[in-house]
């Protein structure tokens, strides 16, 4: 029975050692990782405001895929907004930020966070790939299904359907939402 009671204690002894490191080094990392998602995302948010003043972040509630909006600003006139969207791909939630004009066309997006497939749905990471949406939204619509792209675009992203449905209703969403703010319908 002491023998039992002795490695119980050294197991013990063993877990709260573990459980104080992982928790010093956790202290440690959380701030430097916290700051680079916040550099990260601004990197993002510049990328996308194509020159126009970024205004403050304000949250959106109650529409589906919108999380937030920041509205773009030149001379202190509302040019347009950069929209936090959200969607559901193959791998989960996908994150990312893309600016739209007043009219519901939009500028500029660039996935922020995601898991899909190596290889497939990371492809959207890409730069060509958010290019297929550039200038949709207001006299063109956002393409929602592969039918809608090229031939070649179409081939481009084979394999990744669920990414490229859930990064375009993300899109459209948006698109939709700035003719709203705009006063477009």
């Amino acid at each position: 029975m002491t023998k039992n009671i002795r490695y119980a204690l050294i197991l013990l002894s063993i877990c709260a050692v573990s459980a104080f490191l992982l928790a010093l080094t956790n202290s440690i990392t959380a701030p430097v990782i916290e700051e680079m998602d916040h550099q990260s995302r601004l990197r993002a948010l510049e990328a996308v405001s194509g020159g126009l003043e970024i205004g403050e972040q304000q949250s959106v509630i109650g529409v589906p895929y919108i999380d937030y909006m920041i509205p773009l600003t030149k001379d202190g006139t509302v040019e347009g907004w950069i929209l936090g969207l959200k969607s559901a791909g193959y791998g989960g939630e996908m994150t990312l930020v893309a600016s739209y004009a007043r009219d519901g066309a939009m500028q500029f997006a660039q996935l922020l966070g995601h898991s899909e497939t190596p290889g497939l749905g990371k492809k959207a990471e890409e730069s060509w790939y958010m290019e297929k949406f550039k200038n949709t939204g207001s006299s063109k619509p956002v393409p929602t299904s592969k039918a809608m792209l090229s031939d070649s675009d179409a081939q481009a992203i084979s394999g990744s359907s669920v990414t490229f449905n859930a990064i375009a209703k993300a899109i459209a969403a948006g698109s939709d939402w700035a003719k709203r703010e705009g006063g477009v319908q």
